[in-house]
């Protein structure tokens, strides 16, 4: 019997889809290298290599280790947990538009955040893990709202409802943010107020150990699922016919895209856009096969916080614009696009 061997086709897709990975890590390379020497003081080449080796000044040190470092490695971190999340999300309700800010799941895991940042004078008195912690708890309640009342037994999730319940929510839970943030202080509004523009305040290696058992474990869990993301995406019924336990899968599936989601926005604020833009674009590079579009995604989402993080402390030195508004420069026009090609 002979052995399966790959078609001329193929084999071309899968150098295609290497190079791609390949062209994605040197560019979140480059990125990463440029965001080292991007801030109000400016640290040379030779500077930066001398600190990585601590061979540097003290304040060198400082600069680097204590304060860029950390927000570069947030950002990363962030944008792979946010991508996935919404490419996830994609997968199992089967609409291009899905996505954790869209459907609320954002706004959920922000008014944890708020709630208790009304209990301090604000979120960076609390402890690092709290959090990711609450956070997910909002994103989870806002998630189950929404999945539960788009849900109709013996027909599964339905698409478009899942979208206009998700919008719902999010504008009550948007809304119900506004009321509680005016009842603040002034120092809690204001952070509260940079916070919902999607500034990365977690700038701190704890912030970092905070953030990363949730993306340490949800992100391969997600990827060993991959098979199970390409089934449910052929629909409730053909994913039944071809024996997965649609209802459990989805609900694994739901719970690792909204720990991601939610885990996320306790540290980088409300950065919308991320879960929409990245899967479509990774889809567009390597295709719908969930084994590498799911991988691809995460390096497209960590890049593009990445460079949005890095543009907003560049463009208005020393003054600093949220990545979030950076994104969403970019996101509003390609939602808007896609809502135009979903009538037709």
């Amino acid at each position: 019997m002979r052995a399966y061997e790959p078609s001329a086709t193929e084999l071309r897709k899968r150098k295609r889809n290497a190079l791609t990975v390949i062209v994605l890590l040197a560019l979140i390379a480059l990125a990463f290298v440029l965001s080292m020497d991007t801030g109000f003081i400016r640290l040379s080449p030779l500077d930066l290599l001398r600190t990585l080796f601590g061979a540097g000044t003290d304040q060198q040190h400082l600069i680097l280790f204590d304060f860029r470092l950390p927000r570069i490695v947030i950002s990363i971190l962030i944008g792979a947990g946010l991508a996935v999340s919404g490419c996830v999300l994609q997968a199992i309700s089967r609409n291009a538009l899905a996505d954790p800010g869209i459907l609320g799941i954002n706004a959920g895991a922000g008014l944890a955040v708020l709630v208790f940042v009304a209990f301090y004078s604000s979120a960076a008195a609390a402890p690092a893990f709290v959090l990711p912690v609450l956070a997910w708890i909002g994103a989870g309640g806002a998630a189950l709202i929404v999945f539960a009342i788009s849900y109709r037994r013996h027909r599964g999730l339905s698409s478009n409802r899942l979208l206009m319940n998700g919008i719902a929510i999010n504008s009550g839970i948007s809304a119900l943010t506004i009321v509680i943030s005016l009842r603040l202080n002034p120092d809690q509004f204001q952070f509260v107020a940079t916070w919902m523009a999607g500034s990365i305040w977690g700038k701190d290696w704890s912030t970092v150990l905070a953030l990363l058992p949730f993306i340490v474990v949800l992100l391969p869990f997600v990827f060993y699922k991959a098979h199970t993301a390409n089934v449910l995406n052929l629909g409730s019924f053909t994913a039944t016919g071809l024996g997965a336990a649609v209802g459990r899968e989805q609900i694994l599936l739901l719970a690792a895209a909204v720990g991601l989601a939610g885990s996320c926005v306790a540290v980088s604020g409300s950065i919308g856009f991320v879960g929409l833009i990245t899967p479509h674009l990774a889809r567009r590079l390597v295709g719908a096969r969930y084994q590498i579009l799911l991988p691809t995604t995460a390096l497209a989402g960590a890049l593009l916080v990445l460079v949005a993080d890095t543009l907003g402390r560049w463009m208005l030195q020393p003054s600093e614009i949220p990545a979030g508004l950076v994104v969403a420069v970019i996101g509003a026009p390609y939602f808007l696009y896609l809502l135009v090609r979903s009538k037709n």
